[in-house]
């Protein structure tokens, strides 16, 4: 199977764009569509790449160089550019294409990927469709007890374990896009989510489950070995998934709305008392009150009454709602991106632990510009700790950066930690208001040099290449100028401070 015989099917209508003959002669071994703006992890030598070009942005033609880098590094042997996303090919993709010498070609809206690759592998095992016998083709008898268990509600795990039953001893895989295993085969080993992301780039058969999902949790069908399974039996596989994956999404949707609604009346208790003018028994009377409302909340939820419980904020709910069914056993529910988990440290089981640990395979789904952090709060013994508890997760995410990008609150022990959760805008009113005065020259870099050799005069001298006399002005210019005296503790944590703020 070679680019050009794709050409000359009328049916798929496709249009070269760039490509020279002896690249179009290039054999094929499998295909793999993505729409990562960094999809070398999943690419294998001699794979055709179907994309839609969701990642691409007009007038950005460095995405469109580091896309088609990443596909000439790993040897792909074409790109097939959907049409339907942005009306047409971007021209900057074609000459990216021309610069690293991989053909390119057009499909048309009215074309589906799926298509696409149906074409590819029924022409590199035959043209089965001319089989009178169905031969490779999933048994009537195992696709109607198929359809049977997916109206039934069947899970994924029972779903694909019947339709690999027939195949004998195969490893088959349903796994997550951040590598968590969703089901396999009996004969298939464990594979840890570390192991099945890197999998990717070592091949086998990969396919999409076309289903509604995120960038983190969408399926991929994978055969380690590439000739265990005929693919027409794995796309018939990857059809009936599909459906048990959109009954599974209607149920989660639930799940996410009952998580949602604990969220809403977490974050509408009051983080302050009644007003000093009611009377004494009604501060007491409505925080019971709250915390009546929100223990029937996380029962409504499904989390264990009496804690302990945990709460995390994430800059993407979808991210977050997969880190957690990483996590085994655990009882947790999560809203758009705030989630409460119950986390009892008696259980041996560290939850935040595994989720920094499996966080960057979630980076890995997404946007690779986007800012995927977590913040974790402290734990709370009960229901009525949790406002706490979330004040402190949102804290924690704003000072989680790509040094550390799960921060738990108890985390923040320095004080450059703590001033890293103050919001930039609060920051920058900060700095300007105490060290608007100095300017960005001498004065400033004097202090910083100053208070970093613990205001000795002599070393401040010998760091700067000044005589000592000179420091002694400069300094006193600087308490002139912001009004501080740094002979005073609270005043050189207030020129510190304002240092980390800018």
């Amino acid at each position: 199977m070679h680019v050009h015989d794709l050409l000359q099917l009328d049916s798929l209508g496709l249009s070269l764009l760039w490509g020279e003959e002896a690249l179009l002669g290039q054999e094929v071994v499998g295909v793999t569509a993505t729409d990562l703006e960094e999809p070398s992890r999943f690419l294998g030598p001699g794979e055709l790449v179907l994309s839609g070009l969701v990642w691409w942005a007009e007038g950005d033609s460095a995405k469109a160089d580091r896309f088609v880098s990443a596909l000439a590094e790993a040897g792909a042997t074409a790109l097939l550019a959907g049409e339907e996303t942005h009306g047409r090919v971007p021209d900057a993709l074609v000459a990216a294409c021309r610069t690293h010498r991989v053909p390119i070609v057009a499909v048309p809206a009215r074309t589906s990927f799926r298509a696409v690759t149906e074409a590819v592998y029924l022409r590199q095992w035959g043209d089965l469709s001319r089989r009178p016998t169905r031969l490779f083709a999933l048994p009537e008898n195992v696709r109607a007890e198929l359809s049977r268990l997916v109206e039934d509600g069947a899970g994924p795990a029972e779903l694909l374990d019947r339709a690999c039953a027939h195949l004998g001893r195969v490893s088959c895989y349903l796994l997550t896009a951040s590598g968590r295993t969703v089901a396999r085969t009996p004969s298939a080993p464990e594979l840890p989510a570390r192991q099945a992301s890197a999998a990717a780039a070592r091949g086998g058969v990969w396919l999409r489950i076309e289903a509604e999902s995120s960038p983190y949790d969408a399926w991929q069908l994978h055969v380690p070995e590439p000739d265990a399974a005929p693919p027409r039996v794995l796309h018939e596989i990857a059809d009936v998934l599909a459906r048990c994956r959109d009954g599974r999404a209607r149920r989660l949707a639930a799940d996410r709305l009952a998580g949602q609604e604990l969220i809403g009346v977490l974050e509408g208790i009051p983080a302050v008392p009644a007003p000093a003018a009611a009377p004494a028994a009604a501060p007491a009377a409505a925080a019971a009150a709250d915390t009546g409302a929100l223990e029937e909340a996380l029962a409504l939820a499904g989390l264990p009454a009496g804690g302990p419980y945990r709460v995390l904020v994430a800059t993407s709910g979808d991210a977050l709602a997969e880190g957690l069914e990483h996590l085994e056993d655990a009882a947790y529910a999560v809203g758009r991106s705030v989630a409460v988990l119950h986390d009892d440290p008696a259980s041996g089981y560290d939850a935040v632990d595994r989720l920094r640990a499996v966080w960057p395979l979630l980076q890995q789904c997404g946007d690779p510009q986007a800012r995927l952090r977590l913040g974790v709060g402290a734990r709370a013994a009960g229901a009525d700790g949790l406002r706490a508890s979330l004040n402190q997760a949102r804290f924690a995410l704003t000072a989680a950066d790509e040094a550390a990008a799960v921060r738990e609150v108890e985390q923040l022990d320095t004080l450059a930690e703590l001033m890293a959760g103050v919001p930039p805008e609060v920051r920058t009113v900060f700095g300007t208001r105490i060290l608007g005065a100095l300017g960005d020259g001498m004065l400033r870099e004097t202090l910083e040099v100053f208070l970093a050799n613990n205001c000795s005069w002599a070393r401040t001298a010998e760091a700067l290449h000044l005589h000592v006399n000179t420091v002694h002005y400069r300094i006193e210019r600087v308490e002139t100028l912001t009004g501080r005296d740094l002979s005073r503790l609270d005043h050189k944590l207030d020129l510190y401070a304002a240092l980390r703020c800018d």
